[in-house]
């Protein structure tokens, strides 16, 4: 399972472009989700293609960290009588506090500042998100420099804020590998 998660990373986002925007063109919604009938251009869309290009990342990080984990404390749990789920719970998701947040931080910093998917599947500018929507500021002859830097100022508040949240599980998420012993 873990080696179909990986091999989904292999191919670059740019390759998978025309086949993703066809399909996405030919699958029918509801018109209330869609005035055109069809997947692209909603938000639906970008959720499914970054929940398609992330989860590979995520399975892999979470794996070689839950790996990690020692197996002594799983085995004192099955000798009093937890249950599996319980196991998951109460040991692996506590465990797993520092990865989660690390992995939290950078899904989030990365789907913020999603831009390539933004604009191939989203063809109106009141649906893009506030980064690819900070392009609209430059003007085809004139960019007023002062309006872009302000509004990269803004837009890049909401992940220093959830930076600075999960700062301390972010670095020992980073870090919990680095040493041995």
């Amino acid at each position: 399972m873990l080696a179909l998660f990986l091999a989904g990373n292999l191919l670059p986002p740019q390759a998978l472009l025309i086949p993703v925007f066809k399909m996405f063109q030919k699958i029918e919604v509801p018109f209330w989700l869609s005035e055109s009938g069809t997947l692209l251009n909603t938000h639906l869309a970008l959720v499914l293609v970054n929940v398609a290009f992330q989860i590979g990342f995520c399975t892999f990080v979470l794996s070689n960290f839950m790996k990690a984990l020692p197996k002594e404390i799983y085995e004192s749990a099955m000798v009093d009588g937890t249950s599996l789920w319980a196991q998951f719970w109460r040991l692996t998701l506590p465990l797993c506090r520092p990865s989660l947040a690390a992995l939290a931080t950078l899904e989030t910093t990365w789907i913020y500042n999603e831009f390539f998917w933004a604009t191939v599947l989203l063809q109106n500018g009141d649906k893009f998100p506030i980064t690819s929507s900070l392009t609209n500021l430059a003007g085809t002859f004139f960019s007023d420099n002062n309006l872009v830097s302000a509004g990269s100022i803004i837009i890049a508040l909401p992940t220093l804020v959830i930076y600075f949240a999960l700062q301390k599980h972010f670095v020992a998420g980073l870090t919990m590998g680095a040493t041995k012993g």
